[in-house]
């Protein structure tokens, strides 16, 4: 805890095959908190020091930070620890509360309660996995369970709530599916109101013989909400009526990627006219202009996640847009490196301007401290978190040698406290 001379170990894989093993996963090398370079393969870029503080950039100043987690050997469910934003102090994990895979969270808009999958292929002895509801106690970090309720379908991996607090809704990567669940008063959750059921497949023999919901991601009207289908190399768009509670398909009801890319995670930046997706089989990056009134996305560019010219063994991840809208962000696992991109602030367009090693083998989730000023990346094979500070200026990130170490961390979600 606390240290920056943490040793990754080898990376494990996810239980039951749900997500595939990502095999060849490389250590990668730590960077300097100096002068110097930062490098992933072959890109290099000299930085000049720059005399800037992350904790100025703080919303909050003391955050409780969870951890979702595949449990094992080091892990027993939800973990947590208290994060100071102004100087990036981490004091020691604990576990907040014991549940099987909760790999991903969500927090409610009013930050009374927390949500999390539980990626099972079998919930109550049926072919689904969980959606548990906990309630948050600011006081000592920890969750109590109020319900758990079945996912609609096997392996869910991933989960966002409305902007009213009144739904979840759940993304089944092993069913292929997604279901919206209704939040009660009290926090706790309801069986779902409403599902669909994927259909098809795509290039890849292995990872696309089927559909592979991998994520959900609501635009910020509320009232779109986009599935990335890897299976099927399409984002399924659907329409969000919070105030009745129906998911139903929108008209167009997808919008397709190139086939073999896998699209996993999608963003959208400040304004919500530019969108961006991050294919896990290719690892790309693509850039959506969006249509708010007819829900539907059209691609304008698609890039590299690595550096030119590396044929690395590697899969994408997580994707994320700073605050500000000037960078995005998207980790590869494998090259182990988060890539910073400069985003055009108009057209909405990206130039990948560096690769920051993650200090840590298979980095999956990261997440972006409220304000902007932290970064923190969860490197699930190496059983440790990273904290970087955020140039404000250049998007660049700088390890702040800060560890924490947790067993397979997946997801990061912040709680202010103040």
């Amino acid at each position: 805890m606390n240290s920056s001379n943490s040793t990754p170990r080898e990376s494990t894989a996810a239980p039951g095959g749900l997500e595939g093993a990502h095999d060849g996963a490389r250590q990668a090398k730590t960077p300097s908190f100096r002068l110097g370079r930062i490098m992933a393969g072959c890109t290099a870029l000299v930085l000049a020091w720059m005399a800037w503080t992350p904790g100025a950039l703080a919303e909050s100043t003391e955050y409780l930070v969870y951890v979702g987690t595949y449990t094992g050997p080091k892990s027993k469910g939800i973990h947590a620890f208290r994060f100071n934003a102004k100087d990036g102090r981490a004091e020691a994990p604990f576990l907040a509360a014991e549940t099987a895979h909760p790999t991903f969270l969500a927090l409610a808009p009013n930050k009374r309660f927390l949500y999390s999958v539980g990626e099972l292929g079998t919930f109550q002895g049926k072919k689904a996995g969980g959606v548990s509801a906990f309630s948050i106690d600011r006081a000592t970090g920890r969750l109590e369970l109020l319900n758990q309720v079945s996912s609609g379908g096997p392996g869910p991996c991933h989960l966002v709530v409305d902007a009213t607090g009144k739904w979840v809704l759940v993304a089944n990567y092993g069913g292929g599916s997604v279901a919206l669940l209704p939040i009660q008063g009290n926090g706790a959750l309801g069986e779902a109101v409403s599902f669909h059921q994927h259909q098809g497949s795509s290039l890849n023999a292995k990872r696309q013989e089927g559909p592979h919901a991998h994520g959900v991601t609501l635009d910020p009207a509320n009232r779109v909400a986009i599935v990335p289908d890897l299976g099927l190399d399409r984002l399924m768009i659907y329409r969000l009526d919070a105030a009745e509670g129906r998911l139903t398909p929108n008209d167009p009801a997808y919008a397709a990627v190139k086939p073999g890319s896998g699209p996993r995670h999608l963003a959208f930046a400040p304004g919500g006219k530019h969108a961006y997706g991050i294919n896990e089989l290719s690892s790309t990056v693509t850039v959506y202009a969006y249509d708010s009134a007819k829900g539907s996305l059209a691609e304008v560019q698609t890039l590299s996640t690595l550096p030119d010219g590396l044929d690395a063994n590697n899969s994408t991840a997580e994707i994320e847009v700073h605050p500000t809208g000037r960078f995005v962000y998207g980790s590869n696992r494998g090259h182990d490196s988060i890539a910073v991109f400069a985003r055009d602030m108009q057209r909405g367009t990206l130039e990948r301007v560096a690769n920051v090693p993650t200090q840590g083998k298979v980095p999956r989730n990261f997440a972006i401290a409220p304000g902007g000023a932290w970064l923190w990346a969860a490197n699930q094979g190496s059983d440790n978190l990273v904290l970087f500070g955020i140039d404000p200026e250049r998007g660049l990130l700088q390890p702040a040698g800060v560890t924490v170490d947790i067993g397979a961390p997946v997801c990061v979600q912040y709680v202010p406290l103040d």
